[in-house]
């Protein structure tokens, strides 16, 4: 390992072959880092607070703190980051309040740039890229290869379904449904998030099914049940078109639309 000597490391703190600690940062008792992370400097980690392996924290980085949340009850629940992470200067990640998942959970190979926020009991998947000052209250879940645009700030409880782009300076308070582009104040669907999902191998039949079963919801003027209908009847039963159906069904917030 190559310490700074001005680091702070707890005794009880666990670090695993090959991590790096720079300069004046602070990490606490109940804090365990995976192999070959960097943790840069002026960096402070705290509460019970696992990160994995190859994960890269910049200065001025604040991990573990207490959440903001008013019934926060003193209660010691945890931060779980994953493996292959960037995490850009300023970004703040809160611990999390005993409610639902009783923690804040971040996956593997996720993006988050300078002055994020990551509230309490949000849940990330993987893939995720977070642009600067994107900013997400808590007890939101971010599924696996969503892209959040700077400025942007997310209603707490809401969901991101996976592939889903949300343009720069957005407001978010409803649920975004997975494959789709939205943007604006209050966040209006733009269509599919083509660009996005052709990048990422999905195939033209995949892409035209999700088309149709877009255009049912979107450009039929149908109720959001009756629309969930006419999709298991007209389009075709593949995966993407069922996880698409399934995450508006769900949506306790209802959807942007």
């Amino acid at each position: 390992m190559n310490i700074h000597s001005t680091a702070v490391i707890s005794s009880g703190a666990e670090l695993q072959e090959g991590v790096e600690v720079g300069p004046y940062s602070v990490i606490g008792p109940d804090v365990t880092i995976g192999a070959n992370t960097v943790i840069g400097p002026h960096v402070v980690l705290e509460g019970r607070t696992e990160i994995g392996s190859n994960c890269h924290i910049f200065q001025f980085t604040s991990i573990g703190a207490i959440p903001q949340d008013l019934k926060f009850g003193g209660e010691r629940c945890k931060v779980i980051i994953g493996n292959n992470n960037i995490i850009r200067e300023f970004v703040t990640i809160h611990s999390s309040t005993s409610a639902d998942i009783a923690m804040t959970a971040i996956g593997d190979n996720n993006l988050i740039m300078a002055y994020c926020h990551v509230a309490h009991n949000c849940k990330l998947g993987n893939n995720i890229v977070m642009a600067n000052a994107a900013n997400l209250a808590g007890h939101i879940h971010v599924e696996d290869f969503a892209i959040i645009g700077g400025l942007s700030g997310i209603h707490q409880f809401s969901r991101v379904g996976c592939h889903a782009f949300i343009g720069g300076a957005s407001a978010v308070v409803q649920d975004v449904p997975p494959y789709l582009t939205v943007s604006g104040n209050r966040a209006k669907p733009y269509g599919l998030n083509l660009v996005g999902l052709k990048r990422r191998g999905f195939t033209d039949e995949t892409i035209r099914a999700l088309k149709k079963a877009y255009k049912i919801v979107y450009r039929s003027s149908l109720l959001v049940s009756t629309a969930i209908e006419r999709i298991r009847e007209e389009v075709e039963d593949l995966p993407e078109v069922r996880h698409f159906v399934e995450f508006i069904e769900n949506a306790k917030r209802g959807i942007c639309r």
